[in-house]
């Protein structure tokens, strides 16, 4: 419930703070005066767009403050989900600064107006004739049916198994698509596979065959230069391995004389040896020369081929050849995986929508079953409030398409007046008669859920007489469980409440005010004559005051 509310520098409004009771607060003034003002300000609190139109003084920032009573109303889920600290009391605030800019706040952690209009709907619920649309809204007759049928906990397991549904479905699709993509490419992949397959390609093989054709295109030439460095080598009177082994024995005879001796000695012996394994190594590869033209000729071949698929792929080397041969394996290989992947989800999505399908026609058969249980109830209301002949019609259809409530579609077919067919709620309702049918849907539901504050704004225009009585009546009784605010011309609902304020212009200096006053026992009774009477007061119209508020 909405226990106090402050608001500064707002329109007409300098300075206000104001406390509310639980029960029936009515508000009435001149039209006017400012009773649309309070409604645009808690209207910043529910989180509307605000601008610089609003600030009273464009120097200053306008504040906007209302404390909540919330113990009742299960709301601590949305304050994690929304990492909020939750309070019993909570603190709603909004600022716009002389900048334009604006902020709100809940406990003093900033949020953003998406957050505060998701707190908002919790909070405070206002009704004016032009709010009454959406009794018209097909959404809200379903949300209206639900509270009876108590459909809560089937509407969330619903909406988890639709998610369900959706993501199977999405991943459905997904799958089908990416199946078709490939078998659009399946034929080609196939032969850019087998090609890449046939090449039989290994890490390292390019550098090893270009090596082998550099070696075999010069069999001659290397022939002879291996022929010339083995002649050096081992010319038996001037060779070098010769010349090396006399170095060695004469370094041998002197290595004893010093450590320097004896190291030249050493490092001749290891060269010496290893001259003489490249010597042995040479020859060998000289004896293993041969023009093998054929080898030549598969060698060339093969380095084609990987130049060539080089070529096709865009690459440079052969890993890349080989990545692109295993990728087109994995593609091929997927085809099939998705033909798995897809039974699967085809599985699942059956699952899903026979889960979904379950519950959704529990929430129907539910509906039916509130469809009588609301509309005997709303006609009763609706003849105390001068509607006797008042019918509905709920024609409500079970589909095969999902929606986010469930699948049946409705319609509320309604006829004020005896001898008249049923049309349409929207189309064949009046404004008054919306507001009375608006206000006997809000008295029903008021047994079977938990509401927020409701704001009756002068709904009750164009009704009068013991209409307005029973319409003050209603009020009273569904405030026994809820806060209820009226905002009312009519003295009848004016005499019901338990708190009545009166909002009223000033002259402070050079400007206007507007401002909210709670009223005394005489001033109510006073104020209730005026609505009766006019300006002029008569006795009659004070005694009819008195009779209304006793």
């Amino acid at each position: 419930m909405l226990q106090s509310l402050s608001i500064k520098n707002f329109a007409l409004i300098e300075h206000l703070d104001i406390e509310f009771s639980s029960k029936l607060s009515v508000i009435t003034g001149e039209t006017g005066a400012g009773k649309s003002i309070i409604l645009g300000a808690l209207g910043l609190i529910l989180g509307k767009r605000a601008d610089l139109t609003s600030l009273k003084d464009k120097e200053q920032k306008c504040v906007v403050e209302a404390h909540f009573k919330i113990s009742g109303y299960s709301l601590q889920e949305f304050f994690r989900e929304n990492d909020l600290d939750y309070e019993d009391i909570t603190i709603i605030r909004r600022e716009i600064l002389p900048s334009g800019k604006s902020r709100a706040f809940v406990n003093d952690s900033p949020v953003n107006l998406q957050e505060l209009q998701g707190l908002g709907d919790f909070l405070i619920d206002i009704h004016s004739q032009q709010q009454t649309r959406e009794l018209s809204d097909e959404q809200y007759q379903l949300q209206i049916l639900d509270a009876i049928g108590k459909n809560a906990q089937h509407l969330a397991v619903y909406k988890k198994q639709l998610t369900a549904v959706r993501q199977a479905q999405s991943g459905l699709k997904k799958a089908k698509e990416e199946k078709e993509a490939l078998a659009k490419e399946a034929d080609y992949n196939t032969f850019l596979l087998n090609e890449l397959l046939e090449a039989n390609l290994k890490e390292g093989e390019q550098a090893e065959l270009e090596a082998e054709l550099e070696k075999l295109s010069n069999v001659e030439f290397l022939k002879e230069s291996l022929s010339k460095v083995l002649s050096i080598a081992n010319e038996e009177q001037i060779g070098a391995l010769q010349n090396l082994k006399e170095i060695k024995n004469a370094l041998q005879k002197i290595s004893g004389i010093s450590k320097q001796y004896n190291d030249f000695h050493e490092r001749i012996s290891s060269l010496l040896i290893e001259f003489d394994d490249i010597s042995n190594e040479v020859s060998q590869d000289a004896e293993n020369l041969a023009d093998d033209p054929q080898q030549l000729e598969l060698v060339n071949q093969k380095l084609q081929l990987i130049y060539s698929l080089q070529k096709k792929h865009n690459v440079a080397t052969v890993e890349e050849l080989i990545a692109i041969r295993e990728d087109l394996d994995g593609k091929v290989l997927k085809a099939d995986e998705l033909d798995e992947s897809i039974n699967r989800l085809e599985a699942e999505l059956e699952k899903a929508k026979a889960n979904a399908d379950a519950t959704a026609l529990v929430m129907f058969e539910n509906r039916q079953q509130a469809i009588p249980v609301l509309t005997d109830r709303v006609m009763a209301i609706l003849a105390q409030l001068g509607m006797p002949n008042a019918r509905f019609n709920f024609d409500i259809i079970h589909k095969d398409t999902y929606q986010p409530n469930g699948k049946d579609e409705i319609n509320l077919l309604f006829s004020a007046n005896k001898g008249t067919d049923f049309g349409l709620l929207k189309k064949v309702a009046s404004g008054g008669e919306m507001s009375r049918i608006m206000l006997a849907v809000k008295a029903v539901l008021a047994d079977y859920s938990q509401l927020p504050t409701i704001i009756f704004d002068e709904i009750d225009t164009g009704v009068s007489g013991e209409v307005a009585n029973k319409m003050g009546d209603i009020m009273k009784v569904m405030s026994s469980d809820m806060q209820v605010f009226a905002i009312t011309h009519l003295p009848q609902i004016a005499g019901k409440g338990a708190q009545h304020y009166k909002v009223f212009k000033s002259i402070q200096g050079d400007t206007t005010v507007s401002e909210l006053k709670l009223l005394s026992e005489d001033e109510r009774i006073r104020e209730i004559a005026e609505m009766l009477s006019g300006k002029d007061i008569t006795d009659s119209a004070l005694n009819h005051a008195r009779a209304l508020l006793n």
